[in-house]
């Protein structure tokens, strides 16, 4: 089987990765967690996980229709490290909705007349009108972490955008949306081993990307990107709610509720929505690079 980008994943892996990287993901089984800091070893039990998951999918059904009984504006930003399970999750959120309702918007690079635009001038026509929910799959983000770590914005670019993104997040929360912004995070030996199960399997070799392979080698880069991000753009009125995301399962079921327990909606089900899981679930403190 021709794997992609020739074999360049597992190449990291037998050439270049860090030797404890290595180590954690040939010591562990297939339901392991690899880091030793994750609150839990292994994997949350599929059973639990499907019943728990199945209520919080009838709670997202009753947001669905309160948004749009009420005229409600949603949007969730979904961000987080290459394989950190954003993808997995966001199809969660939307698998039983309405996609007129619920849209989900994974913009590409930008063309030429959108390089000329205002930064977050293409992002701003895909916000949501009365009665819909826009989940963003990577979002303005991409200027405080990814652009930074390849060189594809300049400093002053950059800087612009820190200057600029508390009045326009303000303005998003101004206008009455209900704006929650998700990081889901995941170990370097987990996003190796997510990376390596990837690169064999046909079905998901589509998910590879340059920006996956080269980023392997920045993981540095991309924990100072991501630090300073946090450090500039966490604040009361638009916080960031960091999901540590080693176990998908677990992962999911938090960020749906740190979602559905933050809005208000007709019948919801407090004992189903619950807090979130404060093991994984919380502020930038809990982010461990």
């Amino acid at each position: 089987m021709t794997l992609p980008f020739d074999g360049a994943i597992s190449k990291f892996f037998a050439d270049s990765a860090p030797q404890d990287v290595r180590q954690g993901i040939a010591s562990v089984g297939k339901k392991d967690v690899i880091d030793p800091a994750f609150p839990y070893r292994t994997r949350m039990d599929r059973d639990d996980y499907e019943a728990t998951m199945e209520a919080l999918q009838l709670e997202l059904v009753k947001l669905q229709a309160d948004v749009k009984a009420t005229g409600k504006r949603v949007v969730v930003v979904f961000e987080g490290r290459d394989a950190a399970g954003k993808g997995g999750t966001i199809k969660r959120f939307r698998e039983n909705l309405n996609p007129r309702v619920a849209k989900i918007v994974a913009l590409s690079k930008p063309t030429e007349r959108e390089q000329g635009e205002w930064y977050f001038q293409r992002y701003i026509q895909h916000l949501p009108t009365t009665g819909e929910i826009t989940l963003f799959d990577r979002s303005w983000y991409n200027r405080g972490v990814v652009e930074k770590v390849f060189g594809f914005c300049e400093a002053p670019q950059r800087e612009a955008f820190f200057r600029q993104l508390p009045e326009f997040e303000d303005m998003l929360v101004d206008e009455g949306i209900h704006f929650v912004k998700l990081w889901l995070n995941v170990g370097r030996a987990e996003q190796l081993r997510r990376f390596l199960a990837r690169e064999k399997d046909p079905l998901k070799q589509w998910k590879l990307s340059w920006i996956d392979v080269e980023g392997l080698n920045r993981w540095d880069a991309y924990t100072d990107a991501i630090s300073e991000t946090f450090e500039r753009t966490h604040r009361a009125r638009t916080p960031w709610t960091v999901v540590r995301s080693d176990d998908k399962r677990r992962a999911r079921i938090a960020a749906l509720r740190a979602v559905l327990s933050g809005i208000d909606y007709a019948g919801r089900d407090d004992n189903v929505v619950a807090s979130p899981d404060a093991e994984i679930c919380g502020g930038p403190d809990i982010w461990n690079g």
